[in-house]
């Protein structure tokens, strides 16, 4: 009985230091990610989400469009890509984003769509081609502020040497799920392969 007792308290330690390393993780991402990185660059990167039935930006995407109209309004960026896929509704997440964009005063030629940006490494890559071809050497990343680190991550992994960052301005319980399972998304990007050749 006494090895099975022991094996019982080594799986109980063990099981509690990783999910104590888990647990730090987390915070420690979600923390980053609160902490904005302000400064120009050349172009900004906004990450799509939701859209709502009626085809209106959810409060999440809204939050993250509001975000950069106004760093764009403070100068620290002249160009946006709006990226993001086609979600369950239907709807191009990165036009609707433009047509945002555009109705509060962001004009149409200061804005480049990739409709192909449906993961957060799409995203990135997609971003690194555009900029080849624009010559941009330096990004502004917005989205939700536990999204946040693993979207820098990609930028620097895809060659951006400056990535700046801010988080949008929004909050849910929601988030409880969000933070940690991000935390499982970062670790798998760090080990991710980066094709910067083609990219």
């Amino acid at each position: 009985m006494a090895p099975i007792r022991l094996r019982t308290r080594v799986l109980l330690v063990v099981f509690a230091a990783l999910t104590g390393l888990f647990v730090l993780g987390t915070l420690a991402l979600m923390l980053a990610g609160l902490r904005d990185d302000i400064g120009k660059t050349d172009v900004a990167l906004v990450l799509g989400n939701t859209v709502q039935p009626d085809g209106a930006p959810s409060p999440r995407l809204r939050t993250r469009l509001d975000k950069t109209l106004e760093l764009y309004r403070a100068g620290y960026f002249p160009t946006i890509i709006a990226s993001g896929g086609v979600g369950k509704e239907g709807y191009d997440e990165a036009a609707v984003m433009r047509d945002y964009l555009a109705d509060h005063g962001v004009p149409r030629d200061h804005i480049i769509v990739d409709s192909a940006g449906a993961t957060t490494f799409a995203s990135a890559r997609n971003t690194r081609q555009i900029a080849q071809r624009q010559h941009f050497a330096s990004v502004f990343v917005v989205s939700q502020y536990f999204h946040v680190p693993r979207s820098r991550l990609a930028l620097q992994r895809f060659g951006f040497a400056t990535v700046r960052s801010a988080h949008a301005n929004f909050f849910e319980a929601r988030d409880l799920y969000s933070a940690p399972r991000e935390l499982v998304g970062y670790v798998r990007y760090l080990f991710r392969h980066y094709d910067t050749t083609g990219a």
